[in-house]
């Protein structure tokens, strides 16, 4: 556990470095931040309201390069996020785990008209560790892990700026990949491959909404919104990936971030009284600790 510690906040470094040292032009704007909250829970044996111990760590990071010259856009970013809880000292597990990298490019349609451009994007997500999930035997049975799944997807199709703030993205030829690099789990079918395979392809429309702003004075917020339907398979039936971070600043150093991750795929199947059957899922993290900004001028 403690090589995996290492290996993250090495990679949150590294990328924080790579990001925050763009070539100084006058196209580029770079920037980010890194995040670290830490949390305990202390009881005495007298405490009778109940409740149980526990010790949390969460490090999180969100990097951009952008560069824009004359009619070109190529936008691109890396979420990084992983979390650890130990509860009445059973032992560490993963609590929050996110590897996100997204790059487009857009080419103005007009010369004159700065809104609407031609776009080419790919966006590339998976985790880190293992994650695992109890069976009814009380045993730990493995269900994720780096590239279980992993999803790439690439399309072409246009891109609506009506201002710095806000971007719909409309990607009517998309093709959308996912992964199960783990022969068990693909043996099971798992994420939506076949029994046995270890990737899937599916074309379909996808759009994406993305808005960042600071709404109020050190609280900045990014939403991401992407939809997809499959035109093969279940055409009309949506997957939704919904990503929100909001950054609140305290003082140069102390900051308090809420991530939120709505999620809904029907190739994605959780066990019920039912049977199998595809859910929304949802997840929070909220922390306050140590915040570090850096970059986001337009290098001069």
């Amino acid at each position: 556990m403690n090589f995996k510690i290492l290996l993250t906040a090495g990679m949150i470094f590294c990328a924080s470095q790579l990001f925050g040292q763009v070539k100084d032009t006058t196209y580029w704007v770079s920037g980010g931040f890194v995040a670290a909250t830490f949390s305990q829970v202390s009881l005495s044996d007298s405490w009778s309201a109940g409740g149980a111990e526990n010790v949390a760590l969460n490090g999180a990071t969100g990097l951009f390069a952008d560069y824009k010259k004359a009619r070109s856009t190529w936008e691109n970013s890396l979420d990084l996020g992983y979390g650890m809880i130990n509860q009445d000292n059973q032992g560490f597990e993963k609590s929050d785990d996110k590897i996100n990298f997204v790059t487009k490019y857009g080419y103005r349609i007009k010369e004159g008209n700065a809104n609407w451009f031609f776009s080419g994007l790919l966006d590339f997500r998976t985790q880190f560790d293992q994650g695992f999930t109890q069976t009814e035997d009380g045993r730990d049975s493995l269900i994720s892990k780096f590239m279980t799944p992993g999803y790439l997807t690439v399309g072409l199709g246009v891109d609506y700026k009506p201002n710095p703030k806000l971007s719909l993205n409309y990607i009517p030829l998309t093709g959308k990949f996912t992964f199960v690099n783990d022969q068990a789990l693909a043996d099971k079918g798992a994420y939506g491959v076949d029994p046995g395979s270890k990737t899937r392809a599916e074309l379909g429309s996808f759009l994406r909404i993305k808005y960042k702003d600071e709404v109020l004075k050190n609280v900045n917020l990014e939403t991401r919104l992407e939809l997809f339907s499959n035109y093969i398979e279940d055409f009309g039936t949506i997957d939704v990936n919904w990503q929100t971070t909001v950054v609140m600043k305290v003082n140069k150093v102390l900051s308090a971030n809420l991530f939120t991750h709505l999620l809904y795929d029907k190739d994605i199947k959780t066990q019920t009284d039912e049977g199998e059957e595809a859910r929304v899922q949802f997840k929070s993290v909220f922390g306050v600790g140590l915040a570090y900004n850096f970059g986001a001028q337009r290098a001069k």
